[in-house]
């Protein structure tokens, strides 16, 4: 299994949350997604980033 740093993990993340919000739109409008699940699964991302960025930040400090 290969180990993945904090700041790897947090460039994907933000990656995926810029292709949700691309192709959610979509998905709404064409009724397979509904509004609030959209938005739910987006913060729930939101929220990893926010984790993911704070290990980044204490990967960079110096020891």
């Amino acid at each position: 299994m290969t180990n993945f740093s904090a700041s790897e993990k947090l460039k994907e993340v933000e990656r995926e949350i810029a292709q949700r919000r691309r192709v959610y739109p979509r998905l709404i409008g064409a009724g397979k997604m509904s509004r609030a699940a959209a938005d739910r699964q987006i913060a729930i991302l939101e929220a990893i980033r926010d984790d993911y960025r704070s290990k980044a930040d204490e990967e960079r400090l110096p020891l």
